[in-house]
């Protein structure tokens, strides 16, 4: 059974509660379940979550040559951080970085990700199903 961690960073944990006309109104809490439930027969999925730079580098460091593959929210930290994307850039484990919004349709800031670039690929602006698309995604790839 593949292993697939879900990592999101800073302010994610308030998914459900924060700008939902932005972000909606489920939770990771309700949502998690329900993909545990889906790809039950194909993946083990996990999630963690933390607001913090250091502590998301160091769980992509201990994934990224465990996990089969990785669903990255950086969060805000994708338009600031060149140490995040060295982390992806340093693990084996194929990661696709994920958006709940379109990042390209807010503020010209968050038009640039700098760890994208170091991921298989990015999915932005399907709310909530960005997650469930970038898990079909890592399946198919580590099944071949």
């Amino acid at each position: 059974m593949k292993q697939i961690i879900i990592i999101n960073g800073p302010n994610l944990n308030l998914i459900g509660k924060r700008e939902p006309d932005i972000y909606g109104s489920m939770s990771f809490d309700n949502f998690i379940p329900s993909l545990q439930q889906e790809f039950y027969h194909e993946a083990k999925i996990s999630l963690f979550q933390s607001n913090h730079e250091g502590v998301l580098i160091d769980k992509l460091h201990e994934m990224g040559n465990v996990a089969d593959g990785i669903v990255f929210n950086p969060g805000g930290y994708a338009h600031t951080s060149v140490a995040l994307a060295d982390a992806v850039a340093s693990i084996n484990t194929p990661v696709v970085e994920v958006h709940i919004s379109n990042t390209f349709s807010r503020e010209e800031y968050r038009h640039r990700s700098f760890t994208a670039g170091k991921a298989k690929g990015i999915i932005a602006g399907f709310g909530m199903e960005s997650y469930r698309l970038a898990i079909i995604y890592l399946i198919s790839i580590s099944s071949k």
